[in-house]
């Protein structure tokens, strides 16, 4: 353990920079080497943590209470398409005009998409009444 000047006579001979790896620990860690390299890894090691981070999207499907099987099954694959691509997927059901008295309707649409991919997904918000719209989020399962 060197005093603080002895520690910068050293750097300044060496050519080197005194630097605080750990100013948290008691008595603080420093280091002498080069700063300009010592920032270099720390955005090399940044860059590399960001890399491998995996960004995960919220996709939207719109469906409408007399939405027919052909148009579903369409929307279906979308759904699975985006479920394997690990994102979210957002299904709103819209309800324009006196459709609004028929929110069984809307329902009982959710409940059949949250039953045909229930092989890859988990219902993570149930199907909730939102204005004129309802919403259900669908995740995919974790291997």
């Amino acid at each position: 353990m060197l005093s603080i000047k002895d520690a910068i006579n050293v750097a300044e001979e060496a050519g080197l920079d005194l630097v605080e790896v750990s100013p948290g620990a008691s008595p603080p860690v420093c280091r002498i080497m080069d700063f300009g390299r010592f920032k270099y890894q720390l955005t090399k090691k940044k860059q590399e943590a960001k890399k491998k981070q995996t960004v995960v999207q919220v996709k939207e499907i719109k469906v409408r209470p007399k939405t027919e099987d052909h148009d579903l099954n369409t929307k279906l694959r979308q759904i699975r398409n985006f479920l394997s691509k690990s994102n979210k997927v957002k299904v709103t059901v819209r309800f324009r005009g006196r459709e609004i008295t028929l929110p069984g309707m809307g329902k009982d649409i959710l409940t059949r998409i949250a039953e045909e991919i229930d092989d890859i997904a988990t219902v993570e918000t149930m199907p909730k009444f939102e204005g004129r719209t309802m919403i259900m989020i669908l995740a995919p399962k974790k291997e």
